[in-house]
């Protein structure tokens, strides 16, 4: 996105791919990602954070989609901390930042990423204090949760963040089974469920901002994803021999290359525009942040049902290993909006 920063990125990149490449299809054991600080990549400086931006961000997501890793990691960069960077401060919420960026914590910010609704829970007034309830029938992560953070709207409008155990009494959290094993996701359920903490957030629009924030992750995943396949697709074909020659040196898979090529490269462009305008605060963030989901997770599914085929046979053994990312490309498809729900959303703009 910066000239400026594109060494340092580069090294991220290179670092990432890395470690992540060492978890092989195993889940990436948080300690791991917390022994690499990246937690607070983009938590303010004080509370021992990097300070990095949500360009910086992006080049994680990006590089956890590539290797398709099993990790809670884009759930805390993407939402959990920068809910908590965007809420009044106090002694509890600074300790359980600082707590987060330590690897102590694993908070993960309950957003239902199979509606397009607003946050479906409520805090009532008993004379024991704040009490939770509602639903959320899609929440990626909660199983992995040491800290659940519920955004609750007030009746006047205004939007809270509320703090709960994953154990609290009233509080239910059912997996939901899901085809990609790279991924959790879960149903939760508070019924009268005693809360941990209650945090203002400083902003009006919140769930419209959190949204965004995760359609952009989800794009960038999608597009680490897409090109992994693609990489993995040339260098396949390069070396696959049918009659005597290089699958790669026939027209037919040429061009079917060629064409995964230009939309990957569309798909970077919508992404890097989603990245920027989340990072800059722009005021058509969910615009860009539409475009990029949209296009993107379709992008990522289309090439990873080409990749299957241009890898013939091997293509629909395990071995291969593109049967990993087929899955989570068509899981990403349907996170936090389906491209049919985003264009609808664009269009709308024009009438």
């Amino acid at each position: 996105m910066n000239d400026e920063f594109a060494e340092f990125h580069d090294q991220l990149r290179t670092l990432a791919r890395e470690l992540l490449e060492k978890a092989g299809p195993d889940p990436v054991p948080w300690a791991t990602i917390t022994s690499a600080g990246w937690p607070g990549l983009a938590a303010p400086v004080e509370f021992d954070g990097a300070g990095a931006t949500f360009a910086e961000v992006a080049v994680l997501l990006g590089e956890v989609g590539r290797a398709a890793a099993g990790t809670a990691l884009p759930n805390v960069l993407a939402l959990s901390v920068p809910a908590l960077v965007d809420v009044a401060a106090d002694a509890l919420r600074d300790k359980v930042l600082r707590e987060t960026i330590a690897g102590l914590v694993l908070p993960v910010l309950t957003l239902d990423a199979g509606s397009d609704a607003d946050p479906a829970f409520v805090l009532e007034s008993t004379s024991d204090g704040p009490r939770l309830c509602g639903n959320a029938g899609f929440v990626l992560d909660a199983t992995a949760a040491d800290l659940l953070l519920v955004p609750v709207r007030e009746s006047s409008g205004n939007w809270l963040l509320v703090a709960v155990a994953p154990d609290t009494r009233g509080l239910s959290i059912t997996a939901v089974p899901l085809v990609d094993a790279t991924r959790s996701a879960a149903t939760v359920i508070a019924d009268q469920a005693a809360v941990r903490a209650v945090w203002r957030f400083r902003g009006s629009d919140v769930p419209a901002g959190l949204r965004a924030r995760a359609a952009v992750a989800i794009a960038c995943d999608s597009l680490g994803s897409a090109d992994a396949m693609l990489a993995a697709t040339v260098d396949y074909v390069r070396v696959r021999e049918q009659f005597g020659r290089p699958v790669g040196s026939f027209q037919a898979v040429k061009h079917a290359c060629a064409d995964l090529l230009v939309q990957v490269t569309v798909a970077r462009q919508l992404v890097d525009a989603g990245v920027r305008a989340i990072a800059e605060g722009a005021a058509d963030a969910t615009v860009a942040a539409a475009k990029a989901k949209a296009y993107t997770t379709g992008v990522a599914v289309r090439v990873a049902g080409a990749a299957m085929q241009l890898h013939g046979g091997y293509g629909y053994t395990w071995d291969s290993g593109v049967h990993v990312h087929l899955k989570r490309a068509t899981l990403n498809r349907a996170l936090f909006g389906t491209p049919a729900t985003h264009r609808k959303a664009l269009a709308a703009r024009y009438a």
